[in-house]
């Protein structure tokens, strides 16, 4: 069954801002990465569509375009603050557990691109090495260096009880 550009767009765009939050960090980059996702994704309707998966297809899209966000020349990026730092952390509420996930948010947020894809990519996605290698474009080994530097780097970074484990 063929399904519209549309109809995909309505019914997974909820979803493809979560994801994106994630991966950003803040509700305004991610707001602008879904944008600029499904405008491609529209173009591209055929070859999303043709897909074995087009709801994995369009969330490797937004991969690619957050990695390459920073790869961008420098007349392209635009900044909002002066402290690259500062925009990203997420508010709080008052549930208890606010300040760890501020933490996290914040520890996130220093990580290069690619190695928080990565953490996204393994434990929000919960895929195994080689579809993560194969969404970012590299090998197996890249990734799983990519997640043990991260997480070590989490780990200095003292966010106590809130990692745990190594990589798969």
């Amino acid at each position: 069954m063929e399904v519209t550009y549309e109809e995909f767009a309505r019914t997974r765009l909820a979803a493809f801002a979560r994801y994106a939050v994630v991966l950003t960090g803040d509700t305004h980059s991610a707001q602008d990465l879904v944008q600029e996702t499904m405008v491609r994704a529209q173009l591209q309707w055929k070859k999303v569509e043709a897909a074995e998966s087009p709801e994995r297809y369009v969330k490797r899209m937004m991969v690619n375009i957050y990695v390459d966000w920073r790869r961008g020349s420098w007349w392209k990026r635009i900044l909002l603050h002066a402290d690259p730092g500062a925009g990203l952390r997420v508010p709080g509420d008052v549930a208890e557990g606010a300040a760890d996930r501020d933490l996290v948010w914040t520890a996130l947020a220093g990580l290069p691109r690619q190695q928080r894809a990565a953490l996204v990519l393994r434990y929000y996605e919960d895929l195994p090495d080689i579809e993560i290698a194969d969404t970012l474009g590299c090998s197996v080994g890249t990734v799983r260096g990519y997640i043990s530097r991260a997480l070590a780097t989490l780990r200095a970074r003292m966010v106590p009880g809130l990692i745990t484990g190594g990589t798969r």
